[in-house]
């Protein structure tokens, strides 16, 4: 593509920015040190491994927001601008990458994951496409026939609002698995559905109480459904078959190689900690996965890990002795704990009851004084903190012990998490921005709960309340975007349409249309906004010079049509500045 076309299609863009990009002949570290180059500090020319050129390159960088070109080395970004100012750093070794005028954006960074989870479910019983009850069963029981006696069949991402909103009981597979336990999670992790002898195995009989944080669902007689909600999983996860090392090992490979196809180059790893997981499958995880992966040569994409909240100590010490750096593939980020559980398992805290349960306002899954204790405790020895919260009582209670916490401690760069933040009350979107409290939430949970949230909240509170995107950046708070995967599917560019359509399957209007956002408040949600929220964006987040080369080509080359439409699709990921995707 000829400078004088690409010329035109920045200035739609960006005028201003564009047009001084375009006018330079070059940029010097002397013009703008942190945004236009990065050179050698010896007396020999710097020499780029990899220029990218003829593309339109959005950058998440806000003193350099769009580019042409960008010049790549030793991993990192060397400098950003037209295809003028780069010449001098091409040499004889250099690869010249010609876009002919696609659109590049930075790596994408998945702000809320359970990677090794998601890795092991690509290996499972996979329900989340199921529409009915027959269905169900018919994909049950095609597994059974393939599995030996006494085989655990696991799975998982079964949602009832599916087939019409009725819960699944072991009723429904006894008689395809009376050799085979079974337990199969439901999409949002905080309910799960085993079967009679799953159930026989773990105890869970009429007379087993309902742990703190959990309720065992029955039927009017006082026998056990199947389904476990919350806290009353950890009756029966204990009993299901340690998952080997080598499995969780082919999962995160699994796991990283999707991620990768879909432009992901960094995530956010909340583990295998749900509420009644024991607390120990993340740090085994850590050392028998991750620390050996990158021991290996073998990680493929980078990964910020938080651990469980009640084990900050041994964090701390880690921390100490490490640093938070472990290397350019892993980073070890801070802790996290749980206030409630999810809207789809009526579970969620609320100020008022559920509208199809009367007597139901939803679960506060750890207690008040434990967890205020707990994050006093964290935040004191400089850990970063992320707390799960969905309902609007559940995130007006995590607000406050943040605000607890800050008063106490003291004033410090502490970027607070609230995981989910889906229901907020009236005033909460502008105390996320007081109190300085990242929101970092996923979009495309609305695809499934606007249905739902209805159903279960009523209109009003619905519409009121509900994925309060536009509200939130409104309030100068700041949004950061991911996908729960394997809750939801692991795909930024899908996301990125829901946050800026909210369209549901089946539906013609937005949910919601005032809380919808343009294309680059979602953008910078899933990069540099991202990184921001794990203390991560001196390296990550934005096509800056200094910064690691991650970077996703799309397969389109019409910034005004993504930014209308936001349809496009990953052409190649890089990680580096080295292609890792196809």
């Amino acid at each position: 593509m000829e400078i004088g076309k690409n010329l035109a299609i920045f200035l739609s863009a960006s005028a201003a920015a564009i047009l001084a990009i375009a006018l330079l002949p070059s940029f010097n570290l002397f013009t703008n040190p942190r945004s236009f180059s990065l050179k050698s500090s010896s007396s020999e020319r710097t020499v780029a491994d990899l220029v990218v050129t003829d593309a339109f390159i959005y950058t998440s960088d806000s003193s350099v927001p769009f580019a042409q070109a960008m010049a790549i080395g030793n991993g990192r970004i060397l400098r950003v601008g037209n295809a003028s100012s780069i010449q001098d750093l091409i040499g004889h070794r250099t690869q010249v990458l010609n876009l002919e005028g696609k659109v590049v954006v930075p790596g994408f960074f998945d702000s809320h994951v359970h990677f090794i989870p998601g890795g092991l479910q690509m290996a499972r019983v996979e329900l989340r496409d199921v529409k009915s009850k027959e269905e169900f069963v018919r994909m049950i029981e095609g597994v059974v026939k393939e599995k030996h006696m006494d085989y655990w069949v696991l799975g998982g991402g079964w949602n009832n609002e599916h087939w019409g909103g009725d819960l699944p009981a072991a009723s429904w597979i006894d008689d395809i698995t009376p050799n085979n336990p079974v337990w199969l999670s439901r999409t949002d992790g905080h309910m799960g559905l085993a079967n009679s002898l799953a159930l026989k195995i773990a105890g869970i009989t009429n007379d087993t109480k309902d742990p703190a944080g959990g309720t065992i669902m029955r039927t009017a007689d006082g026998e056990p459904t199947g389904l476990l909600v919350d806290s009353a999983m950890k009756l029966l996860l204990p009993w299901i078959p340690e998952v080997s090392v080598d499995e969780r090992r082919d999962a995160l490979l699994r796991a990283s190689k999707l991620a990768l196809a879909r432009g992901v180059t960094t995530v956010v790893d909340f583990g295998r900690y749900f509420p009644g997981s024991p607390v120990e499958l993340v740090w085994e995880d850590f050392s028998d996965v991750y620390q050996w992966a990158d021991s290996a040569g073998k990680m493929l994409i980078r990964v910020c890990q938080f651990f469980p909240m009640e084990t900050w100590p041994r964090l701390v010490a880690l921390v100490q002795e490490t640093g938070r750096a472990l290397s350019e593939w892993m980073y070890l980020g801070g802790v996290k704990a749980f206030s409630d559980g999810s809207l789809g398992s009526n579970s969620a805290l609320f100020y008022e009851n559920y509208v199809d349960e009367p007597d139901n306002y939803g679960l506060q899954v750890t207690d008040t004084d434990w967890l205020l204790k707990m994050m006093l405790a964290s935040d004191k020895s400089g850990l970063q903190i992320a707390v799960h919260a969905i309902g609007d009582k559940a995130n007006d209670l995590v607000l406050n012990l943040s605000e607890t916490v800050a008063l106490t401690n003291g004033i410090r760069n502490r970027r607070f998490r609230i995981e989910h933040a889906q229901h907020l009350a009236t005033g909460a979107p502008a105390r996320f921005g007081q109190l300085e409290v990242i929101a970092s939430v996923q979009p495309d949970h609305l695809l499934d709960d606007a249905d739902s949230a209805v159903k279960k909240l009523g209109f009003d509170r619905a519409q009121r309340e509900s994925y309060l995107f536009r509200s939130l950046l409104s309030n100068k708070a700041r949004l950061t975007f991911g996908s729960d995967w394997p809750v939801a599917d692991i795909n930024p560019l899908r996301a990125i349409r829901t946050a800026m359509f909210r369209i549901p399957p089946g539906a013609e209007d937005a949910w919601i249309p005032s809380e919808c956002v343009t294309l680059t408040d979602a953008l910078k949600a899933y990069t540099i906004s991202a990184a921001y929220a794990s203390f991560l964006d001196n390296d990550l987040g934005s096509l800056s010079p200094g910064k690691l080369a991650d970077f996703v080509v799309l397969l389109t080359d019409s910034w005004e049509d993504f930014t209308k439409e936001a349809s496009a699709s990953v052409l190649a990921t890089y990680v580096g500045g080295k292609q890792a995707y196809p």
